[in-house]
């Protein structure tokens, strides 16, 4: 079990390297959206297992994923401005979380889409690598304001 948590930090740790570096992020879409799995770990009031949307850093790790109830659907990228300002702001207030670098398997990381955000915003930092967006001035905008939904 141990492995398997310190596999899934590492995928996770890359996913947010190779994401940062390239500016773009993998999602399986099909005819009634993109592919989604859901939470081994976390579920709903109610008790229903929470839905994870998941999300790749490498377009051929998507393809390898492309089988079983995924069959039909083909990879589509997401560049990183929309997938933080859209997609996981979006996720957040859905009450879903995301899943990065998913295998066959559907063995991979689910992350709250507000930690992701804060995850990548920490590597753009890192490697001072700047990102344009439209909703928010700059990287610092987008990271006080998660902060303050944080902390609120």
């Amino acid at each position: 079990m141990l492995q398997d948590t310190i596999t899934l930090q590492n995928q996770h740790k890359n996913f947010i390297k190779k994401v940062s570096e390239s500016q773009i992020v993998y999602a399986l879409k099909g005819d009634k959206g993109y592919a989604v799995s859901y939470s081994n770990d976390m579920e709903h009031e109610d008790g229903s297992p929470v839905q994870v949307v998941c999300f790749w850093s490498v377009e051929a790790l998507a393809k390898s994923c492309i089988e079983n109830e995924w069959e039909e659907y083909i990879v589509d990228s997401i560049p990183l401005n929309d997938f933080l300002e859209n997609w996981c702001l979006g996720m957040n207030s859905d009450g879903i979380m995301t899943g990065t670098d998913f295998n066959s398997n559907l063995f991979g990381s689910e992350v709250e889409p507000i930690e992701l955000i804060l995850d990548i915003i920490e590597e753009l930092k890192r490697i001072e690598k700047p990102l344009e967006f439209i909703k928010f001035e700059n990287i610092e905008d987008l990271e006080t304001q998660i902060r303050e939904v944080l902390n609120s």
